[in-house]
């Protein structure tokens, strides 16, 4: 590992106690890989990629020394806790498309057969067989 590297992850360390203990000086002091990212001085890209494993620590010590959910699983929660509601949602509309499509073919049914006994064909009207393939 270079020394740039090296200086990096010192940043990084030093960033995440300066967050977590509420002493920010150069990011807005959320607790956020972003923040991190600021708060040491690095691109965020560095951080993502190089020090994926820094960005991770970061994230389990503000989930267990502040009491606090990273803000991307809070907003993997919100993302998911949404999709479960449109999922139910279609579930319950299908149901009711399933219901609609078995009322109206009763209704269809119904009125097939009141017109065969309702009236007499014309003398015009050739009636066409019932298949009995489907």
């Amino acid at each position: 590992m270079n020394q740039q590297n090296q200086d990096e992850r010192t940043f990084i360390r030093e960033a995440m106690d300066r967050l977590l203990a509420g002493q920010a000086t150069a990011s807005n002091g959320s607790l956020t890989a972003a923040a991190l990212a600021a708060e040491a001085g690095v691109h965020r890209m560095a951080l993502y990629k190089r020090h994926a494993d820094l960005k991770n620590e970061f994230e389990e010590r503000v989930r267990t020394e502040s009491k606090q959910v990273p803000e991307t699983e809070k907003r993997l929660r919100e993302t998911v806790a949404k999709l479960k509601e449109a999922v139910a949602n279609q579930k319950s509309e299908i149901e009711e498309l399933r219901q609609l499509v078995t009322r109206l073919t009763l209704a269809s049914a119904v009125l097939t057969q009141g017109q065969d006994k309702l009236a007499p064909p014309a003398d015009n009207v050739i009636p066409f067989s019932r298949s009995t393939t489907k």
